[in-house]
C-alpha cells in the first residue's frame, strides 16, 4: 500500500493506493496553520488511513505529500507556502522521522496532474494519449504537465507557472506585478474582483446571475470563459498535449463551466483555419466532482521516489 496526502490551505485529504492501483475511502481533516501543525496534519492523516485500511504505517511502501509552494522535489523542502503560515519547511524529512517510511513531496498543482493523468488512464479516456496537462482553477492558476507519463518540473521548478504569462498589457496588476497575466481573468480572485458580492462563493454567484440572464455577469462569465480558454491555447501551443483536464475549486462549477470554455474555444476556430486543424475544443476535459487528484498523483509520486 502506498499513501496520499494532499494538504491544501484549509482541508487535508488523504488515500492509500494498492499495487493495482485501487483506492481506499478518502479521509479529509481541517489543515493545521504553521510549520509545526501541518507536520501534525501529516501525521494524523498517514495514521487515520492506515487504521481504515487495516494496516500498520510501518508496513507502507511510500508516502507521497502533495504541498502549495515551492516545493525541491529532490529534498522534500517546501517555501512560501503563504496560505498554510509555511515560510521554509523541511516537511520530507521531519515526516521520514516522525513515521519511519519513505516520503516524496511534490507541489500540489503538479500532484494533481499525475492523479488527473492516472484517471484518464483506468477509465480509459487516455487511449491514444501521449500527453496531458491539468490546468488547475482555484484562487489563482496553474497547470501540471505529465508527458509520457513523466511529470514535467523543468530546469527550476516552474513549468506550468502559465498563470502568470501576460495577455493584456492594458490588464490589472497581478499578485507577481506583472500586469494582464491569465491569472487576472482566470481564476477564483479574478471573478471576486470582477463580481463583487457577498456570496461566500462569488463564482457560484457569478454563475447563477448569468443563468438568469444578467447582462452583466453574463460580460463578466465571458471574459471568465475567455481567459480559460487562452490557458488552454497556450498548454497546447506551447507543449502540444492530447488532452487538458480542468480541476481545482473552479471545477465543481461544472457542466456550464467546460461548456463556456469550450465555446470560447469553437469561436476562436471559426475565425483561424489553424486553430480550427489543432482542435482545441475536443482537448479541454474536467475532473470528475469529488476525484481526490492531488491526493492520488502524490501516492503516484511516491511511488516513482519510493
Amino acid at each position: 500500500m502506498r499513501l496520499g496526502i494532499d494538504i491544501g490551505g484549509t482541508k487535508t485529504a488523504a488515500i492509500a493506493m494498492d499495487s493495482d492501483g485501487r483506492l481506499s475511502d478518502q479521509v479529509r481533516m481541517p489543515t493545521g496553520w504553521g510549520g509545526p501543525a501541518v507536520i501534525e496534519t501529516a501525521v494524523d492523516a498517514v495514521h487515520q488511513v492506515a487504521a481504515l485500511s487495516g494496516i500498520r504505517v510501518g508496513d507502507l511502501r511510500s508516502i507521497g505529500i502533495g504541498i502549495p509552494g515551492a516545493v525541491d522535489s529532490a529534498t522534500g523542502r517546501v517555501r512560501h507556502a503563504v496560505n498554510l503560515g509555511v515560510d521554509d519547511l523541511d516537511l520530507g524529512q521531519a515526516l521520514i522521522e516522525r513515521l519511519g517510511v519513505t516520503v516524496s513531496v511534490e507541489n500540489d498543482v503538479k500532484a494533481a496532474a499525475m492523479g488527473a493523468q492516472h484517471l484518464l488512464t483506468e477509465t480509459g479516456a487516455a487511449n491514444g494519449f501521449d500527453s496531458m496537462a491539468y490546468l488547475n482553477l482555484g484562487t489563482g492558476l496553474a497547470a501540471g504537465i505529465v508527458q509520457h507519463g513523466v511529470l514535467l518540473r523543468g530546469g527550476h521548478g516552474i513549468a506550468g507557472e502559465i498563470g502568470h504569462i501576460p495577455i493584456d498589457p492594458n490588464g490589472a496588476v497581478c499578485s507577481c506585478g506583472q500586469r494582464g497575466c491569465v491569472e487576472t481573468v482566470a481564476s477564483g480572485s479574478a471573478i471576486a474582483r470582477l463580481w463583487p458580492t457577498d456570496d461566500a462563493l462569488p463564482a457560484r454567484a457569478l454563475f447563477r446571475a448569468a443563468a438568469s440572464g444578467d447582462p452583466e455577469a453574463l460580460a463578466v462569465q465571458e471574459r471568465f470563459f475567455e481567459g480559460v480558454s487562452a490557458a488552454v491555447r497556450i498548454l497546447v501551443l506551447s507543449t502540444d498535449v492530447d488532452a487538458v483536464v480542468i480541476g481545482g475549486g473552479l471545477s465543481a462549477l461544472g457542466t456550464p463551466l467546460i461548456d463556456g470554455v469550450r465555446s470560447a474555444l469553437g469561436r476562436a476556430a471559426e475565425s483561424s483555419r489553424f486553430l480550427a486543424s489543432i482542435a482545441l475544443a475536443e482537448r479541454v476535459h474536467i475532473i470528475p466532482l469529488g476525484f481526490p487528484a492531488a491526493a492520488v498523483g502524490a501516492a503516484l509520486t511516491g511511488v516513482t521516489h519510493g
